[in-house]
């Protein structure tokens, strides 16, 4: 048991937002299940200013829950009913139209209890998750885009749809505090995850709160990038994975990025058809540029009508590359 245990890292952290962080969850939910992995920790992004937890955020003065939602779904026990409850978005166009059970339930738990942390860790309880969920931070911020030819521009529905290249982000109020408990999970881990999501929206705003970026540079785990499949649209068109590592790197201070994770998975042509008609085309490392990282190629591609990541997958091809970056330090001792 010893031998095999070794193949995997003890503790992980994940760190991200939208959809992508919830992928890579769902499949680190499976390694705990296993007790191949012990301690798991999602870091999750509080910027999102759009829809449900938008309208939330101006309402209430709260939080976004959205995210949280997501990733409380993704760590929760796989026959739990609730966790299909919380997804449940309510129809029509009044005030309950558009907003999910989950939020509504964050939402109402944070006005109980006076926190949105402790919110979270209710409901965690009640879906019976593994892991922890912790806010990037607990403090009500904004993000915030300084653009290429000089002008700013603040929110993050309204940074997702900029034409313009992006300067820098960050967060507005500057001088805010990660959540408790995010900065020792980072350090003490043996892998930390980034990604996949949008380069500006989902990753970045977790890695510029005051603290969390330093966290990673010092930090011993082994930090791998999970790739996106497709390029962006909008704020990060043009950018590709070198692109992104040299952005990420350059917010945090210096280097922090240890391996790339990267799709080498077919794309059906029909499929990669209608994306090329939207603007988004597969992203990989391109051969003639030697990386100074450690570049990982797996089939990463889930089954079906859009281009998805596999969690069961895109998790084995975390660890792989966590594994040879072990074997690699292991070497040079």
């Amino acid at each position: 048991m010893s031998d095999a245990r070794e193949q995997y890292p003890t503790r992980v952290v994940a760190l991200g937002g939208g959809t992508g962080l919830p992928a890579v969850l769902r499949g680190l939910r499976r390694l705990i299940h296993s007790g191949d992995v012990s301690a798991l920790t999602a870091v999750v992004a509080m910027t999102d200013d759009g829809g449900s937890s938008g309208r939330l955020r101006r309402s209430m003065g709260m939080l976004p829950p959205g995210d949280v939602r997501n990733c409380l779904v993704a760590l929760a026990d796989e026959e739990e009913m609730l966790a299909e409850l919380f997804q449940h978005r309510y129809g029509g166009c009044e005030e309950l139209g558009g907003h999910t059970v989950g939020n509504l339930i964050l939402a109402g738990l944070a006005e109980q209890t006076g926190s949105f942390l402790k919110a979270v860790e209710l409901s965690s309880h009640v879906l019976r998750t593994v892991g922890r969920i912790l806010p990037a931070t607990l403090d009500d911020v904004r993000l915030r885009a300084e653009l290429a030819d000089g002008s700013s521009i603040e929110g993050e529905t309204a940074i997702a749809e900029v034409e313009q290249p992006i300067a820098r982000v960050s967060v507005s109020p500057s001088e805010v505090e990660p959540t408790p408990g995010v900065i020792d999970s980072i350090r003490e881990a043996d892998l930390v995850v980034l990604g996949p999501g949008s380069l500006y929206t989902s990753l970045l705003p977790n890695l510029i709160i005051p603290g969390i970026g330093r966290a990673l540079r010092d930090t011993d785990a082994s930090v791998v990038m999970l790739a996106n499949l497709v390029s962006e649209r909008g704020e990060a068109s043009g950018l590709g994975l070198p692109d992104h590592v040299r952005v990420i790197e350059k917010h945090v201070g210096g280097h922090c990025i240890d391996a790339v994770l990267v799709n080498d998975g077919p794309i059906d042509e029909a499929m990669l058809g209608r994306y090329r008609e939207e603007g988004a085309f597969p992203l990989t490392w391109p051969e003639e540029e030697t990386p100074r990282i450690r570049v990982v190629r797996r089939n990463l591609l889930a089954e079906g009508p859009k281009l998805r990541h596999d969690s069961l997958a895109t998790v084995s091809g975390v660890v792989a590359a966590w594994a040879e970056l072990k074997k690699s330090q292991e070497h040079t001792v």
